[in-house]
């Protein structure tokens, strides 16, 4: 089963998210995060397979939200999803 992480501030897009991947192929949604501060406390807690990221989110963005993950898990996997360019 592949551990899924969604971090994106819009509860629908959390939601919307989780919903296409409930178990399905493989693939279990484990947590969902609103901020990025949160995305990295469960990350580390979560230990997820891949992470959903979106880049625009309070207390902390994306960009540094994978900053940090990658330093606690340099093997992390993170797939960057947002609406902006």
């Amino acid at each position: 089963m592949i551990k899924i992480l969604i971090a994106d501030d819009h509860y629908v897009v959390r939601q919307g998210l989780a919903t296409l991947l409930v178990p399905r192929n493989g693939m279990e949604v484990v947590g969902a995060a609103a901020t990025g501060t949160e995305a990295v406390a469960l990350a580390r807690t979560l230990q997820p397979d891949v992470i959903l990221m979106d880049l625009v989110m309070p207390q902390m963005d994306g960009t540094q939200a994978i900053i940090c993950i990658k330093q606690d898990n340099p093997a992390a996997r993170i797939l960057v999803l947002t609406s902006f360019g």
